[in-house]
């Protein structure tokens, strides 16, 4: 008897409610629209809140802060100038700044980002508007990575997939952090697609992409793909826990894992390994000791619109913080899911707040400036337990009440956080509401104002997302301003710069200073020259230290060189012409005058001269006498100084490591020298003004930036002209307390040193000619020529030179300058530039090569081996049960 039918409703009011919006016809939405739906999800929260921050582009404040502006914009300019072909120097060494500095390493830790080529499309004078396109796309990727990994880790609503992917890619870590050090971002999308490599393994499917990828990030930026390696093979190990595997399948497991790791960062070794000993050379720089927060501080990162420099930004939105909350008391999901990603969670967010574990998340080196770099792997985490909780299904009351309550003692711990500001609250208590109504209504079964409960949850889900990850990145992007230095975009002041290096470059025959008064640390890559200026992870120790003898100024502790204007360093380094510019508006301080851009030209000697005898003797604390001994000559008069208080008095003598007298208020310091010298002042440790006293011809003010403990370092500057009396006054006007050394004031005879600069180009290089990649200078020398050369660029690790034909040997020092021994008989002189790593890098590389060749090669082999023998089994086995049935038939 056949079932009977029941008639179809004939009014709408008459059909039975749906559960779910009628699917559209064709194919379902999949992993694609949710990563689309999560990378535009970012791109309008990140353009939306820059807009409501009024920053850069939609707004007059600027966004360079910090390294953005000092370091990250001039490299990428500079990669601009290699795409086009301009620029001085190569992929090998960057002439333009610090006088000769390798570049691969800075090119590995800085642009082998496979967005940062994208500047090349931009003109050359919109890199700010190309810096910022590329930081919104990687934000944006990121997004849709970790929303493809959620649908790949378990199937469940699109929407939410994508809805948790831009809460990943919009954590606090990234707005806060992250949006001004755009090459960790890449971290930020190796961490999910690293993750996924692991689910490949699982399945055993797509061997090659795995290592591909693996080395991808690990190229892209090693240091953050150092952490999302960490992370990813936790994740793995906890995948593995949880899957239903016997043993020996959970070991091949992890052993395929561990050998496609491998063989990726073996792949990526000739570029880690250039940027490792790049690091191992670099100056020290200053590095933060590791302090805990307070578990308060802790707290308030998660909730919204909180803002600080040293503590864990694990911001995720607040429907993740409710989910991720949720999962122990899920019963929809499986106890040991429950258990082992919350324990997970739970280990890593402590591990960021023991010394030890910290360390290891950083490679076992503190970090220099912000602490918790790591912090995106703990809201990856987060986000990953948010999707487990809720791809088992909508959450019960229980559950959902369980996490609202932890989430109120969050917020009632953390309000005891000055973190925690007045207008937090409002932000946090709308999101709060709006959370939990979203996920209430997944849990509806009935429709809502003939809407599914499942659509009204998503936009009011994805609204909460949208306006509580606007207003944190707009209170970021605000708070710090107040909090970092910051530097003008491009505009004329660079413009004008550009054009007068460009007039005035004559490179190889001598060097063009972007000049004292900079705009960034890294001047000559974003304006041109070749200049002292140079601001790295990488700044090498020989070279910070040998500037730092002749009387040079630093910041970041002794990481970003400055340039110096004075004659004599000028003839040692062959600058030929040296632009002067106004101080900077933007940094507050306005020129003295109305005059623009100008340059000067001075009468040089080559790159390379030639030198008598070896290096002989050492620095020692005077600048002025340093930069005899490298000129060859003597040219100063080095006069006793006495320094007098504002009352009249003899000034106290400095009590901690600074040798001279501190200085406090206002100061005179008094000495005699020969009438028409040039006074120079060397305050390394003074911060304040200074101006010659008297009636002067080109009287100066010098200003000096220095602080205690040391970070930054004031340079040498020229303060005017000895008056005929020859007794000299130097009035000092400190704005904190500082320290004068008892040689301040040197006093330059301007006749001697155009004598010995004579002396040096009759017997310096004929001609000097430097190769397309910079990693190569050749100089012809006159006939006879005995002593050793010297090449005017710092010897840093990786120089090998010859004379003549013969073999290239490891160059020589003069004083911190490459130098080459000469024999009377031969006139050239090449050097050759090989980075440090760059052929240990390359035999692992190789080697990983060959082997990721050979195991594809022997799969290969080990199929068609096995289909061939199947084949012929089969065939065989046809012929045998014919036979079989003829016989069998037949009797």
């Amino acid at each position: 008897m056949r079932p009977t039918i029941p008639p179809e409703p004939k009014t709408a009011h008459d059909r039975p409610a749906r559960l779910t919006p009628e699917p559209p016809p064709g194919r379902p939405p999949g992993p694609g629209q949710a990563a689309l739906l999560a990378a535009a999800i970012t791109v309008a929260v990140l353009c939306a809140a820059d807009a409501v921050a009024r920053s850069y582009p939609f707004g007059p404040r600027t966004r360079n802060v910090s390294d953005l502006g000092n370091q990250y914009v001039p490299f990428h300019a500079h990669l601009w100038d290699l795409l086009h072909g301009r620029g001085s120097g190569g992929l090998l060494v960057n002439w333009q700044s610090g006088y000769g500095v390798g570049f691969l390493p800075d090119l590995g830790t800085y642009l082998t980002s496979p967005f940062a080529p994208l500047v090349a499309v931009f003109p050359r004078d919109e890199i700010d508007l190309a810096v910022y396109v590329i930081t919104v796309l990687k934000i944006a990727c990121a997004a849709a990575a970790m929303t493809w990994l959620l649908l790949r880790l378990r199937p469940g609503r699109w929407w939410a997939a994508g809805l948790l992917g831009a809460s990943y890619a919009l954590c606090g870590w990234t707005v806060a952090t992250a949006s001004y050090n755009l090459m960790w971002l890449d971290g930020l999308i190796a961490l999910p697609l690293l993750c996924l490599v692991g689910e490949w393994v699982l399945t055993g499917r797509r061997p090659l992409l795995g290592v591909l990828v693996v080395t991808a990030a690990w190229i892209a930026n090693f240091y953050t793909a150092y952490m999302a390696t960490l992370a990813a093979a936790l994740v793995f190990l906890l995948r593995l826990c949880l899957a239903d595997l016997p043993a020996r399948r959970r070991l091949t497991a992890a052993a395929r894992a561990a050998l496609t790791f491998a063989l990726g960062i073996g792949l990526a070794a000739p570029l880690v390994a250039v940027v490792y000993f790049g690091s191992a050379h670099a100056s020290p720089g200053r590095f933060t000791q590791f302090a805990r927060v307070d578990t308060e501080d802790l707290l308030a990162r998660l909730l919204p619109t909180t803002y600080s420099f040293g503590s864990p930004a694990l911001f995720v939105g607040t429907t993740a913080l409710l989910l991720a909350l949720a999962l122990p008391f899920h019963r929809a999901a499986p106890r040991r899911v429950r258990a082992g990603w919350t324990l997970l969670v739970v280990a890593v967010t402590l591990s960021i707040q023991w010394g030890p574990t910290h360390l290891l998340w950083h490679a076992f080196a503190a970090p220099q400036g912000s602490s918790y770099r790591q912090t995106f792997v703990v809201c990856a985490l987060l986000v990953i337990a948010a999707w487990h909780s809720l791809s088992y299904g909508p959450l019960d009351r229980r559950a959902l009440a369980a996490a609202a309550g932890l989430l109120a003692l969050v917020a009632v711990v953390a309000s005891g956080s000055q973190l925690v500001r007045f207008f937090a609250w409002p932000v946090f208590l709308t999101a709060f509401v709006g959370a939990l109504l979203g996920l209430l209504l997944l849990g509806r079964r009935r429709p809502l104002l003939r809407t599914a409960p499942a659509a009204l949850a998503a936009v009011l889900l994805i609204g909460t997302l949208a306006g509580e990850a606007t207003a944190t990145s707009a209170v970021a992007t605000r708070m710090r301003l107040g909090h970092m230095d910051d530097y003008a975009p491009w505009g004329d002041r660079q413009r004008e710069q550009a054009d007068a290096i460009a007039q005035a470059d004559g490179w190889p025959r001598y060097r063009t200073d972007p000049g004292r008064e900079q705009t960034v640390g890294n001047d000559p890559l974003e304006v041109g020259g070749q200049g002292a200026q140079y601001y790295s992870s990488h700044t090498s120790a020989v070279f910070s230290s040998t500037l730092t003898a002749l009387g040079y100024g630093w910041t970041s502790g002794g990481r970003s060189l400055q340039s110096l204007d004075n004659a004599v360093t000028d003839a040692i380094f062959s600058v030929g012409a040296r632009v002067h510019s106004p101080p900077d508006p933007h940094q507050n301080w306005f020129p003295q005058d109305g005059s623009g851009v100008t340059v000067t030209r001075e009468d040089v000697p080559p790159l390379v001269t030639v030198r008598p005898s070896p290096a002989t003797g050492a620095f020692g604390p005077s600048p002025y006498r340093n930069q005899e001994l490298l000129l060859g000559a003597r040219v100063y008069t080095v006069p006793r100084v006495t320094v007098l208080n504002g009352a009249g008095r003899p000034a106290d003598r400095s009590t901690d490591q600074r040798r001279g007298v501190r200085v406090g208020g206002r100061a005179t310091l008094t000495a005699r020298c020969p009438a028409g010298d040039e006074v120079y002042l060397w305050a390394p440790h003074f911060g304040g003004s200074a101006r010659l006293a008297g009636p002067t011809p080109d009287g100066l003010t010098g200003r000096f930036r220095a602080d205690w403990p040391v970070t930054k370092i004031a340079a040498v500057q020229r303060l005017g002209t000895v008056p005929d009396s020859g007794r000299l006054t130097v009035e000092l006007s400190p704005y904190r307390m500082g320290v004068v050394p008892d040689r301040a004031i040197g006093c330059l005879d301007t006749g001697r040193l155009r004598s010995a600069v004579r002396q040096l180009k009759a017997t310096g290089a004929t001609e000097v000619t430097v190769s397309g990649s910079g990693g190569t200078i050749r100089a012809e020398l006159p006939a006879g020529s005995k002593g050793v050369a010297v090449v005017a660029a710092p010897r840093i690790a990786g120089w090998r030179c010859a004379t003549g034909a013969a073999d290239a040997v490891p160059a020589k020092q003069y004083h911190g300058l490459i130098a080459v021994p000469l024999d009377g008989s031969s006139t050239r002189v090449t050097c050759d530039f090989r980075p440090p790593g760059l052929r240990l890098g390359s035999t692992v590389g190789a080697g990983a090569l060959v082997c990721l060749l050979g195991i594809g090669g022997f799969g290969v082999v080990r199929r068609s081996v096995t289909e061939n023998f199947s084949w012929r089994y089969m065939r065989i086995s046809v012929q045998l049960r014919k036979a079989w049935r003829i016989l069998v038939g037949g009797s």
